[in-house]
This record gives C-alpha cells, sequence and structure tokens, in this order.
C-alpha cells in the first residue's frame, strides 16, 4: 500500500517542485535557485524519459541522475543561511534514493516455479475472453511474460522488444505468451498494438500469479483505478518451459527496472535444441 500511494505522491511533488525553484529563480536569479531547479529537473527528466521515449531496462542505480541531483544539492548549499533552496534540492535527493533504493525493489514470496520442475497448470482467458489452459501447451516451448499492465511503460517497451525478435523465436519454435491480471478490454487494446501473433493471455484476480508467488498486492500506483486498471499486479517475471513442459528458465528481477534482455531467451533456447 506505501509504495503505490509513495509513487503516485512522488510523481506530482516533483513537477510542484520543479515550477516553485524555477519561480523563485525568476524572481530571485541566483546560482542557489538554478541548482534546485537542476536538482528537481533531473528525477522529473527519467520519468518523461520512461514515458516518452520507453525503455525495456535501465540501471539498478541509475549514476548519471545521482551526478545530476546531487550536483544541483551542492549548488544550493551555497546559498546558505539561505535555506529553501537547499530544502527544495533536498526534498528532491531523498524522493529520488527512496524511489531508487526502495520502490524499485521487488519483495518476492518464494517463487512456486523451480528451474527443472515441470511448469504447473495454468489456466488464462485470452483477449477474445476464451478459456486457454498451458495443459494444451505441451509439444511447444512457451515463452511466459508476466507483465503488470499497459500502464507500465518498461513492460510495454519489453513487450515491444519481445515482438521485434518474434521471428527468431518463432523460427526456434517458441511460442510467446504475454500475461497480466489486467482486464480483457485492457488486454484486448494492447494486442491491437501488435502484428506478431503472439498470446495475449489474462490471469483473473492474478490467480495463476499467486500460485506461482508472482503476485503483488497493491502493486499499481494509486489513481490509476479510475482507468480500469485493478490495485493488485503481478511482479514482472519470464519463464521458458519446453515442449515437455518442464521450466528451463525463470527471471525473478528484484528490480522492476532491471530485466533481461531477449538474446537471453534466444540463448536459452539455442541450449535447449543442443541438449
Amino acid at each position: 500500500m506505501l509504495k503505490r500511494l509513495y509513487i503516485s505522491t512522488y510523481l506530482s511533488l516533483l513537477p510542484l517542485l520543479l515550477a516553485y525553484a524555477g519561480w523563485q529563480f525568476y524572481q530571485q536569479g541566483g546560482l542557489a535557485w538554478l541548482a534546485a531547479c537542476v536538482a528537481c529537473a533531473a528525477g522529473l527528466a527519467f520519468f518523461l524519459r520512461l514515458f516518452l521515449q520507453p525503455a525495456a531496462r535501465t540501471s539498478a542505480l541509475l549514476p548519471g541522475y545521482w551526478l545530476a541531483i546531487g550536483t544541483g544539492l551542492l549548488g544550493s548549499a551555497l546559498a546558505l543561511p539561505a535555506w529553501q533552496p537547499l530544502a527544495v534540492s533536498g526534498l528532491a535527493l531523498l524522493g529520488w534514493a527512496i524511489y531508487v533504493f526502495w520502490y524499485s525493489r521487488l519483495e518476492r514470496p518464494e517463487a512456486g516455479v523451480v528451474v527443472g520442475q515441470p511448469l504447473p497448470a495454468l489456466a488464462f482467458h485470452n483477449a477474445q475472453g476464451e478459456p486457454v489452459s498451458s495443459l494444451d501447451w505441451q509439444g511447444e516451448i512457451s515463452l511466459l511474460l508476466f507483465f503488470r499492465g499497459n500502464w507500465c511503460p518498461l513492460c510495454m517497451a519489453q513487450i515491444k522488444e519481445v515482438a521485434a525478435h518474434y521471428r527468431a523465436l518463432d523460427q526456434r519454435g517458441v511460442k510467446v505468451r504475454l500475461i497480466s491480471p489486467q482486464s480483457q478490454a485492457h488486454t484486448a487494446q494492447l494486442a491491437a498494438r501488435f502484428e506478431a501473433p503472439m498470446d495475449f493471455l489474462v490471469d483473473t484476480n492474478g490467480a495463476m500469479a499467486k500460485q506461482l508467488g508472482l503476485f503483488a498486492e497493491d502493486g499499481t500506483p494509486a489513481g490509476l483505478e479510475a482507468l480500469g486498471y485493478d490495485s493488485d499486479t503481478v511482479l514482472p517475471t519470464v519463464i521458458i518451459s519446453d515442449a515437455e513442459g518442464i521450466v528451463r528458465y525463470v527471471d525473478l528481477t528484484d528490480n522492476y527496472r532491471v530485466r533481461p534482455e531477449p538474446e537471453v531467451f534466444l540463448q536459452v533456447v539455442d541450449q535447449l535444441a543442443l541438449a
């Protein structure tokens, strides 16, 4: 609950802090307020980039942004004993630190999917509302990508990246299955955006994610309920099972911004072919 409230609050406050620092710089001038603008703008620039130029992954610590925010904080300190610019920069730094070291980290329960063990029987619905069972996947190599929802820019970028590699995956006999607890309507909207014949599946109420230990209670940012999303979601996860239904690869990232490259999936499948 705290994380979903935090990220929505943080993303709302960042532009307000930048606007305040910018107004003070316009009114008073001075290096300190300019530095405060830099500290606030750095974090805001990161999120704007995520939404405007989505990337499937980032570095865990985002050092370049730390440098910009830290420089802004030091510049604001030059105004002492005037404390307001430093306070604004300090808030920007605190919010960023919480985002990087707390919000971005994923707390995972013990996973119910283990490499070398059979994939548990799973039941979903496709974008048309028809039931789908993993028991029907026998004889197929499956790449299961559990994603948080259409609202997550990193998830959308990751799906786009997988779609771009679909031909290479298809040539290896891999069936791509994209799974989310979001509504059928949202899933159908997403499926319509891609020409690659991937399976877009709905995990109603996250029942299968709970079975696999991938459920994220209150994992959706607060306020997205107004757009038709549930407050619960899944932990970003990739599973590859072979034609016999045995799990051969699992990525259980502990940071929602750190995700495997598609080339990793191709390497796993190629190793299966050689085994």
